[in-house]
């Protein structure tokens, strides 16, 4: 049996985090809804928000396409946390530096396994 390597189950965990969080974002309840809409973004914004985290979990999950999917999701969870952080909610901004922090070292990681050194 061949062993999966673990930076595969990293990017992986973190695609499923991106494939949860954009199904809350698309199938987006009253209270989600209205956080966005308290933020300020327009009744669609959180279709966007979803298609995007989606997106990154799909070039998660693709060797190939890896370091652009951590580059797509870290972007999504740099505005998240700057939106909860422009508003006051400083709390609110620690899951998504959590996960930034966690895509940029699956870029690191990424980079450094396909051989691209800075």
């Amino acid at each position: 049996m061949k062993s999966i390597p673990w930076r595969h189950i990293f990017a992986a965990a973190l695609a499923g985090f991106f494939v949860f969080g954009g199904a809350l974002n698309l199938f987006a309840s009253p209270e989600i809804r209205a956080d966005y809409a308290r933020w300020g973004y327009p009744n669609w914004f959180p279709y966007v928000t979803g298609l995007l985290e989606w997106t990154a979990a799909i070039l998660l999950v693709i060797p190939r396409t890896r370091l652009l999917g951590s580059l797509l999701g870290g972007a999504v969870m740099a505005a998240a946390a700057a939106t909860v952080l422009l508003h006051g909610e400083g709390t609110h901004a620690i899951p998504p530096l959590v996960v930034l922090a966690l895509a940029v070292l699956n870029g690191w990681l990424t980079r450094r396994t396909n051989g691209v050194r800075p």
